[in-house]
């Protein structure tokens, strides 16, 4: 890549990929909000909860990049519906474990389906080759982040 010397907002990539990544998730949130009233880092829990048995929110933090306090406010909100429930962490006796209750697993079975549709109308219309390349794309991305200390 060619290093420029002057910065040009629309032109400087970082600022280019958080626009595409907020359009994307702010038109999922709709959906998500409209259909199940949760916002997306409730529903990025009940994701990443549906797919183990059970996980502390400092896992969740781990894996989804939110902050604690995002996490702690989506358990709240998720457990005054009764879609996840805590138990001891036998693990850390200083947390605990998040598990989708009966109810949180029907959500899930009915949100998944959407959030897959959603996908497909984001990016049907690019070729198979062209998305495995993207998913490569933001690998490295990731990498070369992590590497100038992104954590």
């Amino acid at each position: 890549m060619t290093y420029r010397t002057k910065l040009v907002l629309d032109q400087f990539l970082p600022y280019r990929l958080s626009l595409a990544s907020n359009l994307v998730s702010d038109t999922v949130a709709t959906v998500y909000d409209a259909a199940f009233g949760l916002r997306i880092p409730e529903w990025r829990m009940v994701a990443v909860i549906a797919e183990t048995d059970a996980i502390s929110q400092f896992e969740i933090c781990r894996r989804t990049r939110m902050d604690k306090v995002t996490v702690s406010r989506a358990a709240i909100a998720l457990a005054g519906r009764r879609l996840i429930e805590r138990a001891p962490n036998p693990g850390d006796q200083r947390s605990h474990l998040l598990a989708l209750t009966a109810q949180g697993r029907e959500l899930y079975g009915r949100i998944a389906p959407k959030a897959l549709a959603i996908e497909a109308q984001i990016f049907g219309g690019f070729k198979p080759a062209e998305i495995r390349a993207f998913v490569s794309m933001l690998e490295r991305i990731d990498a070369a982040a992590h590497a100038v200390g992104g954590a």
